[in-house]
């Protein structure tokens, strides 16, 4: 057990968001068994309250990156503040999006509400992000490179990805592999100290 997860552990620590990616097609097969891997995540009441949109059109990608940027473009002008302008300044963040159209596929996650089809859920934001959590994980496991985007306001992604007004955006996750020579920022993650606490 100690070994399968430390192995696991050591894997995960490679994994890095990547903003440069190569347009090189993955197999939709792998997207497909990781996204069965998300669906696998505990949810409240097992409702299971997420969509997973994988947008591969050219021109489907080049409508979101047009809208994500011109919602970025107001977050770095108007919305964001100078101290959370200071924190992104290490990880070379702006409001150009390239990457929305390059990656071969990307994920648009949503939560499900309550509407005319579907039942209130229960602790959407946790059931979705664990569901995110083993995507990311899978498709890391799996050789392939993701970003987790998540431009503000996301409700411009409903249009894009032709979904419900009851599906609110979570998160964009272009997949794909590295770009050659892809810059990857040099983060450090806290000690296990740090996080860890036995009682």
């Amino acid at each position: 057990m100690i070994q399968v997860a430390n192995e696991f552990a050591a894997t995960m620590a490679r994994r890095r968001s990547v903003r440069d990616f190569s347009p090189e097609p993955v197999p939709f097969d792998v997207i497909e068994a990781a996204i069965a891997a998300a669906a696998t995540a505990p949810s409240g009441a097992n409702l299971q309250p997420w969509r997973f949109v994988v947008l591969t059109d050219p021109e489907a990608k080049r409508r979101l990156r047009a809208a994500a940027e011109e919602e970025e473009r107001e977050f770095y002008t108007r919305r964001a503040t100078q101290e959370w302008l200071d924190a992104l300044a290490p990880l070379g963040t702006d409001a150009d999006k390239p990457f929305l159209e390059i990656a071969p596929a990307v994920i648009v996650v949503f939560e499900v509400h309550q509407g005319p089809s579907t039942p209130r859920p229960y602790y959407v934001k946790e059931s979705v992000g664990i569901a995110v959590g083993l995507l990311l994980a899978t498709l890391h496991q799996a050789g392939l490179a993701t970003l987790t985007h998540t431009p503000s306001p996301m409700k411009f992604l409903n249009e894009v990805c032709g979904r419900p007004q009851e599906e609110r955006a979570y998160v964009v996750i272009p997949v794909g592999y590295p770009a050659p020579g892809a810059h990857v920022p040099d983060i450090v993650r806290k000690p296990l100290g740090e996080v860890l606490i036995r009682k």
